[in-house]
């Protein structure tokens, strides 16, 4: 953009505001709450195929959650996050991507996974921290990470991902792929520095990353409205020079068409894209976290019947592309399966102390050697408080 094209509509002469509060920002809405499809509107691309993998995504998605959340009560698990009521932004999110589409999330986007077949083991195994880990042990619990699903490791600070992604996908570009970078954040995020960084380099350097905002109503605690008084987070897009759209985050065919949409532009134009998910985070922040001390149950429960899994079902049965039977059938299925994996994980043990140090160097610094050295002399003396580690300290 050259300073001509910065000229838009009349020259005056005395001082005039720009309001953009009064600008309207229109929500791409295609399912009502009932499951049907709205008047005119335009479906994604979708079948029975692809419609039925997103609904036993969710559902297995409500399931692991359930007895996630369970385990950690339990005191068999230390940490966990739910997605509940946001399901539909992940799921529907990856279902329009490609296979070799980069996937870098917050830590919230379990449903991405799902959806690309991350196996319930692997999932086991990172929440325990166990031997049989990707990561080996050295991620709190839904710090998931996959290689083989270009599913970017999660980093638990605030928007590190978002200028990550910007990165990658001018790398992508550079290298002439087929491929584009989805980068999840939550609106809270978007108050941190390196949101507009991130979007700011995308801009300049035109790359193909599409920027996905789950705006849930709350950075942990405190709400949207007391976090900034622009128009959400779409409108920082257009003051970036970035296409945006805003969509139903509860309506999982929006989301899909969304970012199929936002896909081919990114692909064809080598250009970011901004999508924002108006959703609702019906769960705590974390197992950490209680809700009732911020917001209330008539606040819940607004939202609760905007619940994009049973929006979904509808629409489904609707086709007779899904019924009762084969719901309750399939969720039988999944907690017999995720509790026997919490069994086996959990009885798994942990990594060797020596992986604290690999994956960094080719050849372990002076430094860090001296430290593991000095880490297992402390194990060798309290044993009692490391009984997962003491007895394989070599």
């Amino acid at each position: 953009m050259n300073r001509d094209e910065y000229k838009q509509g009349l020259d005056v002469h005395t001082p005039v505001f720009i309001d953009g509060h009064s600008v309207e920002i229109p929500v791409l809405k295609i399912l009502n709450h009932d499951g049907t499809v709205f008047p005119g509107a335009e479906l994604p691309e979708i079948n029975q195929e692809l419609a039925v993998k997103i609904y036993q995504s969710f559902v297995f998605h409500r399931v692991l959650d359930e007895r996630m959340v369970a385990s950690q009560r339990q005191g068999r698990l230390s940490f966990y996050l739910t997605a509940l009521g946001e399901e539909a932004t992940t799921i529907g999110g990856t279902a329009g991507l490609k296979p070799q589409d980069m996937i870098m999330a917050q830590y919230r986007e379990q449903g991405a996974l799902i959806f690309r077949g991350f196996s319930l083991e692997n999932f086991m195994n990172q929440m325990f921290s166990n031997e049989k880990d990707l990561g080996k042990g050295r991620q709190m619990p839904i710090h998931y990470g996959s290689n083989d699903l270009n599913y970017m490791t999660v980093s638990s600070p605030l928007a590190t991902q978002i200028p990550q992604a910007s990165g990658y996908a001018y790398g992508q570009k550079l290298q002439g792929l087929d491929a584009v970078t989805l980068c999840y954040f939550g609106e809270g995020a978007a108050s941190e520095g390196d949101f507009h960084a991130g979007l700011n380099m995308a801009a300049v350097h035109n790359a193909p990353v599409i920027f996905f905002c789950r705006n849930n109503g709350y950075a942990i605690s405190t709400p949207s409205d007391e976090q900034f008084r622009g128009n959400g987070i779409a409108s920082r897009g257009v003051g970036y020079g970035i296409k945006t759209i805003r969509v139903d985050g509860n309506d999982v065919l929006a989301v899909l068409k969304a970012t199929q949409v936002a896909r081919d532009y990114a692909v064809k134009e080598h250009k970011p894209v901004l999508i924002e998910g108006m959703t609702y985070r019906l769960g705590a922040h974390s197992t950490s976290d209680d809700p009732t001390g911020y917001r209330t149950r008539e606040e819940e429960d607004k939202w609760q019947k905007n619940d994009p899994v049973l929006r979904m079902k509808k629409w489904m049965e609707a086709n007779n592309w899904w019924d009762d039977s084969q719901e309750n059938e399939l969720k039988e299925q999944y907690k017999e399966k995720i509790l026997a994996a919490v069994k086996v994980a959990e009885k798994i043990d942990k990594p060797p102390v020596e992986d604290l140090i690999t994956d960094v160097y080719d050849i372990p610094t002076p430094q860090l050697t001296r430290q593991l050295n000095e880490l297992k002399e402390h194990i060798k003396k309290y044993p009692y408080a490391y009984p997962f580690t003491a007895g394989r300290i070599k």
